[in-house]
């Protein structure tokens, strides 16, 4: 009988095998709805932190520095200098006193303040001694100047701006206008910290007030498309996202995670700071992302994570070697938007094991994640299986949109069309009456927070929130990221991507970086393709093979999706998280009477072999139709 047994033992263990591959049960059941949703353990952690008064990242802050184990252990390398949590939260107290006895901050619930500032340590100080007085941080954009910095400060509704000396010259110009705001101005410097000594234990009392359901911080959208819009991360959420994250990247207190993103942003604010405190790990800190200091500080501090941003890796890729550039001990990059063509040549070139891709956004739903060493899950964001779909496919769902009104296409009954298998679209969340409440929501903003729901989409007073992102998911079950819905087009009846388009372009030897955006033409439909685009060192533009990056474009895009015009600038413009500008090169157009700068531009009208030379001609051939596109 054993050999049967044997045999059919055998037989089920491949049966298994090929039930997982094909339907990727054991990921299913591993990640439930999501590897970062709090599970039963978690929200009885959170419960007992609600019972001892410790619901704030402070209070872990607090317990580390006090504890034998972790007193002296690295908590933050910056620019060479080590700081233990021991140091660092002695100096959060020194830090917390100044405000309350010097600055004027009143702290306890209901007392905002904004801090505006660039990545360093006083930042951290201040983050965390604004939290120890019970008070909620406004995180304002350090780039931001003018209109934009005196509405992210008249909509937290603060008493004060405490700001970095070194973005005086953004302040100085509106202090008129904050001060008929009643809005008081303090600036922060190194050397002003180093003279705090006062180091009394900041009362319990300024806390005591604090709820699951208490402010915690404002963090602001990049505004790319207009005024920042805030959103407001809860007590209870702030400290839940720090632990669920960190469990899912299970750091562990010999964990060292680099970043350079900016800390007033959400990445390196909840995916990076606080999940670090959660295991007692080291945050290597970097005050902003240069070529030059990248691999010098992850060599330096042994970092064993690298938070990242795609165009951060893109720029990494394309830049010259770096004699340190593999001698370091990273067995992570964890971040979001690494392109494709980006991911295995990052990973090969800088020996980095793991890419751990995330979809995540502070004011959206339904986070992904990849853990991704090999060949199978390369590029996607996540992976859902068999399971995923019969439990979750109902609560999250692709939808066919018209990318030039941003509306939901309907069939002939009224109701949204959903995508099949590869098609992209829109993804939408279901929401109840319970969760809307506790959904995704602009700061004193209900008209931007409405425009985030839908009704009436599958029946009758069903309710969804609109993530404002494409994606697609093919029939093994990968979820791939296509575009942000506003950068997506319609050319020749078709829907664009300018990720995929820039892809390609950066597949070219002549190209190293692209901003891919639609342009509209008099008496055309939709939006014709046009890509800012940066040339490789040393190419001068009377020396690119123009039609190579034509034939390049034309053999690896669909007809629709090849750009009519490349506009060619020395660098492209960035938000201060590393997100592509794309207002102003849309407002200008191709008409060049309205561009700025001295860019030169090419074009591939119909019938040319390459791209040729663009001029003030060229537009005027385009109005009066006297060339094909």
């Amino acid at each position: 009988m054993a050999l049967p047994v044997l045999t059919a033992i055998t037989s089920l263990t491949a049966l298994s095998a090929y039930l997982n591959a094909k339907f990727h049960i054991v990921n299913d059941l591993k990640s439930g709805r999501s590897p970062t949703t709090p599970t039963a353990k978690d929200l009885a952690w959170l419960q007992t932190r609600t019972d001892q008064h410790k619901l704030l990242t402070y209070d872990l802050l607090a317990d580390h520095a006090a504890s034998p184990q972790q007193h002296d252990r690295p908590f933050v390398i910056f620019e060479g200098r080590t700081w233990s949590y021991g140091e660092f939260f002695e100096n959060v107290t020194k830090v917390a006193n100044w405000l309350v006895e010097e600055v004027g901050v009143k702290g306890g619930e209901g007392e905002v303040v904004a801090l505006d500032g660039g990545n360093s340590v006083e930042y951290l100080m201040l983050w965390f001694a604004i939290e120890a007085v019970g008070s909620s941080l406004s995180c304002v954009n350090c780039n931001l100047t003018g209109d934009g910095l005196v509405h992210c400060v008249k909509l937290c509704e603060t008493r004060f701006l405490i700001t970095d000396q070194d973005v005086k010259a953004n302040v100085e110009p509106i202090r008129s206008q904050l001060d008929e705001i009643g809005c008081q101005i303090t600036y922060y410097t190194p050397s002003l910290f180093s003279t705090l000594n006062k180091t009394t234990p900041i009362p319990p009392s300024f806390r005591e007030k604090v709820t699951q359901e208490s402010p915690r911080n404002l963090i602001y959208t990049s505004g790319t498309t207009g005024l920042p819009k805030g959103v407001m991360l809860g007590t209870a959420r702030e400290l839940m996202t720090g632990r669920v994250v960190s469990n899912y990247l299970k750091l562990t207190p010999n964990d060292r995670m680099y970043t350079c993103m900016p800390l007033y942003h959400g990445a390196a604010h909840a995916l990076c700071t606080t999940p670090i405190i959660h295991a007692g790990g080291t945050i290597v800190l970097g005050r902003k992302f240069s070529h030059r200091t990248f691999w010098p500080e992850v060599h330096a501090s042994k970092a064993t994570t690298i938070q990242y941003v795609g165009e951060l890796c893109r720029y990494l890729v394309n830049s010259p070697p770096h004699p340190l550039e593999r001698a370091h001990v990273v067995q992570r990059a964890w971040g979001n938007g690494m392109r494709p063509d980006v991911w295995e040549p990052f990973r090969e070139r800088f020996n980095i094991p793991v890419i751990n891709e995330l979809y995540s956004a502070t004011d959206g739903l339904g986070p992904l994640y990849n853990r991704n060493e090999g060949p199978f899950t390369a590029n996607a964001l996540g992976l859902r299986g068999a399971i995923w779909n019969w439990r979750f496919g109902d609560q999250e769902v692709r939808v066919k949109m018209d990318v030039d009104t941003e509306d939901i296409l309907r069939g002939e009954d009224g109701w949204a069309v959903k995508c099949k298998d590869g098609e992209p679209g829109q993804v939408l969340h279901r929401l109840t009456e319970e969760t809307d409440a506790a959904g995704p929501a602009y700061y004193l903003n209900q008209k931007a927070t409405d425009g985030r729901r839908i009704r009436d989409v599958f029946e009758k007073g069903d309710l969804w929130f609109k993530s404002g992102d494409m994606m697609r998911q093919d029939a093994s079950g990968l979820v791939y990221f296509i575009d942000r819905l506003g950068d997506t087009f319609r050319w020749k009846s078709e829907n664009v991507s300018t990720n995929e388009v820039s892809d390609v372009l950066t597949s070219h030897p002549s190209i190293i970086e692209a901003n891919v955006y639609g342009v509209s033409l008099p008496g055309y439909d939709g939006r014709a393709g046009c890509a800012s685009i940066v040339l490789a060192p040393s190419l001068a533009f009377d020396d690119v093979d123009w039609i190579s990056i034509a034939n390049h474009v034309r053999k690896l895009l669909p007809g629709y999706a090849v750009p009519i015009f490349l506009r060619v600038t020395e660098e492209l413009e960035y938000t201060g998280t590393l997100k592509l500008q794309k207002g102003r090169l849309k407002r200008e157009g191709v008409d060049l009477e309205k561009v700025s700068g001295k860019d030169r531009w090419v074009w591939l009208p119909v019938g040319e072999v390459g791209y040729v030379e663009y001029g003030k001609a060229g537009w005027e051939d385009v109005k009066a139709k006297r060339v094909r596109l």
